[in-house]
């Protein structure tokens, strides 16, 4: 009886253990299936995440290129505004040059201007001058020429009254016109020459 009821206990606590064991067997199944349930989940999300971010990086790589490019674009930019701004310079100072070359012979040539009206005032004066004193010497010789002829003529006079004589010598006085004396002597001449 008590062999009996021993077998019993086994049998009985050897059941149990196999329910148990089941149910543990069970939930171990329940578990891997959760865990990869959740493991694929947890791939897709990574999997996910990890195409994000390529689609970041490729975008972000894409803005460095084209900010590298913009770079360039504004560093030659730079240098052509930097060798513009030097020849804007150089030529500054090349206008500004010339600018004071034209100048110093503006004022070269205002003098040499200047000079030249002191001279032609001087030769216009000189000119007036020897005009006025031209005229004079013409205006002596007329009168000159003038009294010449009446001496001959009171000459020429004396001639007929005396019957033929010889032809008066040349005067060695000069002659006079109320009461001016004229010009150096004018050697008398034949008529026909005057």
């Amino acid at each position: 009886r008590a062999e009996q009821d021993h077998a019993q206990t086994q049998e009985k606590l050897r059941k149990a253990l196999e329910q148990q064991i089941k149910e543990l067997q069970v939930r171990l199944d329940e578990a891997e299936a959760n865990a990869l349930k959740g493991g694929k989940k947890a791939i897709q999300k990574l999997e996910q995440r990890v195409r994000e971010l390529e689609n970041e990086l490729d975008g972000e790589q894409r803005r460095h290129a084209d900010a590298q490019k913009n770079l360039r674009k504004s560093e030659r930019r730079i240098k052509e505004l930097s060798f513009q701004s030097e020849e804007d310079r150089k030529n500054h100072e090349r206008m500004q040059d010339l600018v004071d070359k034209l100048q110093q012979k503006i004022k070269t040539y205002k003098r040499q201007i200047e000079e030249a009206e002191e001279i032609a005032a001087l030769n216009l004066a000189k000119f007036r001058k020897a005009q006025q004193e031209l005229e004079e010497a013409e205006e002596r010789a007329d009168l000159a020429e003038q009294a010449i002829s009446k001496f001959r003529a009171k000459g020429r006079a004396g001639s007929v009254g005396r019957g033929a004589s010889p032809a008066p010598r040349a005067m060695s006085v000069r002659p006079q016109l109320d009461g001016l004396a004229f010009p150096p002597r004018f050697d008398l001449a034949p008529e026909n020459e005057f």
